[in-house]
């Protein structure tokens, strides 16, 4: 994917949030969604976060990028390990989350962070988006057990498309 394909899912995914949350009403904001344990509200601001992390995972890439291998496995090992607690805390901080990024504060939160990493992807030399580290596969099914910059910088926009299709609405919400 390059860095004009990776720009251009950031503004469709902000377009579609925008879209969903005119549509959607409290009921169907607070209804369960399908597959997961959160509302459709909880399961918006998830899919949002899946961009805030990225902010987070660009410099420990970069920094790993320059690490032997060895560490970097051993790391995504460790992570790997600790799936339990991962889980947990990504359950139950998307629903208190979602609580501050709600349904009027999602949308100007993800188009600021959009807005961020497509400055920030612009900037990026082709070298630095070759970077790689090992990833923890059990994290997400997104995470590949190696992943480059420019692998992180395209990674939020196939979690919130997964998860968009979890959604509960009683409305098409292809468009």
């Amino acid at each position: 994917m390059d860095r004009a394909d990776i720009m251009d899912g950031y503004r469709r995914a902000c377009v579609e949030l925008d879209d969903l949350l005119a549509r959607a009403g409290d009921g169907e904001l607070r209804r369960r969604s399908a597959g997961t344990r959160w509302t459709n509200e909880e399961l918006l601001f998830h899919m949002v976060f899946g961009y805030m992390v990225v902010r987070t995972l660009l410099p420990l890439v970069k920094l790993f990028g320059h690490l032997p291998p060895s560490l970097n496995n051993a790391f995504a090992r460790l992570l790997n390990a600790g799936i339990r607690p991962f889980d947990w805390v990504n359950y139950w901080g998307s629903c208190a989350a979602a609580r501050v990024y709600n349904r009027h504060r999602m949308a100007w939160k993800l188009r600021r962070l959009t807005t961020t990493l497509a400055a920030r992807l612009e900037k990026e030399s082709e070298e630095s988006l070759a970077l790689r580290m090992a990833f923890p596969t059990r994290w997400d099914p997104f995470f590949d057990a190696v992943m480059t910059v420019a692998d992180v910088y395209a990674y939020p926009t196939l979690h919130f498309d997964f998860h968009a299709r979890q959604l509960s609405f009683p409305f098409d919400t292809d468009g």
